[in-house]
C-alpha cells in the first residue's frame, strides 16, 4: 500500500508554467489497433488562472506535460506543440476573477502531414529511408538558424550530429527489409514515413519528449528478450469498462502483398480458415524490393490475422490508488508504444484470467489528485518477429545460449 499524489509540471517555450493551476488534462497517444500506423497525439490541457496575468502562450510554441513519480523525479506524459489557445471568464465578482485557460496541442507527427518531400529514393533498408526521410524535416539547415545566434551563446555540451534537432528520436538502422528505389516523389512526409514504415513491418511512433522514432519489425521480440514484462494486477485496474474483444473484421485469410514499383505481388492463403469464415482478402502494397520478403510477409499476416484472436480493448488503471506499488505506479508513468505488459487477475473467462501483450495506444486523464491511465494492447504473437541474422547483438557468443534451444524456436537470442 503506497501513498502517492500526482504533481504536475506544464512547461511551454522550456518556461515552466506558474500562477495557474491544471484542473484538467486528456492526452491521447500511439494507435487503436495494430493494422494501422499511430496518427499524431493530442492534448487538451485546462489551467484556472485567478490573477489575470498576462498569458505569455504563443500558437507553434513547444509544451510539455510531467509529471512527480515516486521519487519526486519528473517524467513526461507529453511533448507536443500548440495548435488552439483560448481564455475564457469561469467566475467573476467584485472581488475576483477566475479564468480558464484551455491549450490544445499535438504531437510530432502532425508535423510530417505538413511536409512534401519531392525527389527520388535509392535502394536502402526500411529504417535507413526513414531516417534520411525525417531528417530533411526534422533539422534544421544552416541557413536556418537565428540569424543572432552566437557560438558563445550555444550549449556547449551540444553534439554535433544532436545540434538543431527539432524532433528526431530513436531510429531503428538499417531496418530488416530492404526497399526499393523510387523516382519522381511528390507526396507529404507522412504518407512517405508510413509507406515505407509498413513495407518494413515496423512502426512510426511519438516518444513523451515529443521526438519521431520508428521501430523495425524486431524491435518488439529484442526489447522483450533483454527487459522482460511489466507484469501487472488486474485487480489493481478499473473494472467497469475494462473489455477484450475478438472481431470477425480483423480475420483475413487470403493474403496479397505488392512490391517493387510496378505490378509485381505474391500471395498466400489459408485453407481452413476460410472454409470456416469464407474468403476475406486484403492487398497490402510495399516498396519491398526482393520476393521472397514479399512472401515472408504474407506468411506472417496470415499467422496473425488467418484467425480471431482477443485483444484488450481497454483497461484503465488509477494511478493515484494507494493499492498501486511504486514500481507499478513508475512503469505505467513511463508507458510507451510498445510496452510489453503482463496482466493477471483478470476474470477467468477473460483470456483465462491473464494477458500477455504490447501497448499500441493510450489515454491519460487527469484533474486534481487524479490520474488515470487507460491503454488497448494487441496479442504479444502479432508482434514476435524472428531475429534476423545481422539483428543478433555483435557480441552474443555461442556459448551463451541454452544449449537444448531447437532452431525453429530461435526467434530471440538476447
Amino acid at each position: 500500500m503506497t501513498s502517492w499524489n500526482p504533481t504536475y509540471r506544464v512547461k511551454v517555450a522550456g518556461n515552466t508554467v506558474t500562477g495557474a493551476t491544471l484542473s484538467g488534462l486528456t492526452i491521447t497517444s500511439g494507435r487503436t489497433d495494430i493494422y494501422t500506423q499511430p496518427v499524431a497525439g493530442y492534448c487538451n490541457v485546462t489551467l484556472i488562472e485567478t490573477s489575470e496575468a498576462a498569458v505569455p502562450f504563443e500558437i507553434n510554441d513547444a509544451v510539455t506535460i510531467e509529471v512527480q513519480d515516486s521519487t519526486a523525479t519528473y517524467v513526461n506524459l507529453f511533448g507536443g506543440f500548440i495548435t488552439d489557445l483560448g481564455i475564457t471568464v469561469q467566475t467573476s465578482g467584485s472581488t475576483a476573477t477566475s479564468q480558464q485557460i484551455r491549450i490544445v496541442a499535438v504531437g510530432a507527427l502532425a508535423r510530417l502531414n505538413r511536409a512534401v518531400y519531392i525527389g527520388n529514393f535509392a535502394h536502402q533498408f526500411d529504417g535507413d529511408s526513414i531516417e534520411e526521410l525525417l531528417s530533411g524535416v526534422l533539422f534544421d539547415q544552416w541557413n536556418e538558424v537565428p540569424a543572432a545566434e552566437t557560438w558563445a551563446g550555444y550549449d556547449p555540451a551540444t553534439q554535433w550530429q544532436d545540434a538543431e534537432n527539432s524532433g528526431l528520436g530513436e531510429i531503428d538502422t538499417p531496418g530488416d527489409y530492404e526497399l526499393h528505389s523510387e523516382t519522381g516523389l511528390n507526396d507529404t512526409v507522412y504518407n512517405l514515413a508510413s509507406r515505407f514504415a509498413t513495407s518494413g513491418l515496423g512502426y512510426l511512433y511519438e516518444d513523451a519528449q515529443g521526438r519521431i522514432g520508428y521501430a523495425d519489425s524486431t524491435h518488439r521480440a529484442q526489447y522483450l528478450g533483454t527487459n522482460g514484462y511489466v507484469d501487472l494486477d488486474g485487480n489493481h485496474a478499473i473494472g467497469p469498462a475494462l473489455s477484450i474483444v475478438k472481431r470477425a473484421g480483423d480475420v483475413r485469410n487470403a493474403i496479397t502483398v505488392g512490391y517493387g514499383t510496378g505490378s509485381a505481388n505474391v500471395s498466400d492463403e489459408d485453407a481452413t480458415s476460410i472454409s470456416l469464415y469464407g474468403q476475406l482478402a486484403t492487398t497490402i502494397s510495399t516498396t519491398l524490393r526482393h520476393e521472397a520478403d514479399a512472401e515472408a510477409q504474407a506468411a506472417f499476416y496470415l499467422l496473425i490475422r488467418a484467425y480471431p484472436q482477443f485483444a484488450f480493448k481497454q483497461i484503465t488503471f488509477p494511478l493515484a490508488s494507494s493499492e498501486i506499488d511504486n514500481s507499478d505506479r513508475d512503469n505505467l508513468l513511463n508507458v510507451f508504444m510498445g510496452m510489453p505488459l503482463n496482466i493477471e487477475n483478470l476474470p477467468l473467462n477473460m483470456t483465462d484470467g491473464e494477458f500477455q501483450g504490447f501497448v499500441e495506444g493510450w489515454t491519460w486523464t487527469a484533474s486534481l489528485g487524479r490520474l488515470e491511465l487507460t491503454m488497448n494492447l494487441s496479442p504479444i504473437a502479432f508482434s514476435l518477429q524472428a531475429f534476423r541474422w545481422n539483428s543478433v547483438p555483435a557480441v552474443e557468443s555461442w556459448n551463451t545460449i541454452n544449449p537444448l534451444l531447437e532452431w525453429y524456436n530461435a526467434t530471440i537470442v538476447a
